[in-house]
């Protein structure tokens, strides 16, 4: 058994990762090479975001808070936003507004 998120493997009558907190499966998805050009969505504006971020590593979805560091320069007239990959973009909509 495998842990799709870290890829460690485990020993059988284990089921899911302690580290991870993702169930685990018995054959890894082939690691894909690293990506080109990826087109990012806006998501999220304002908020927690350590909470956000909680849930979305839980949920196994790639992320980046643009201007999240930036308020230590001067503010940002929009905040932070959470952008994620176009193709995950419903997902992580979905997966926020179930947190509320």
């Amino acid at each position: 058994m495998y842990c799709p998120s870290c890829r460690a493997e485990f020993r059988e009558g284990f089921f899911r990762c302690e580290d991870c907190d993702r169930n685990l499966v018995e054959v890894l998805p082939e690691e894909k090479g690293k990506p080109g050009y990826v087109q990012l969505a806006t998501v999220f504006t304002e908020g927690e975001i350590a909470f956000i971020k909680s849930n979305l590593d839980q949920a196994g979805i790639d992320y980046y808070f643009h201007g999240e560091q930036a308020h230590r320069l001067a503010p940002l007239p929009f905040g932070a936003r959470l952008m994620v990959r176009e193709d995950f973009k419903e997902e992580a909509e979905a997966l926020l507004k179930n947190s509320d």
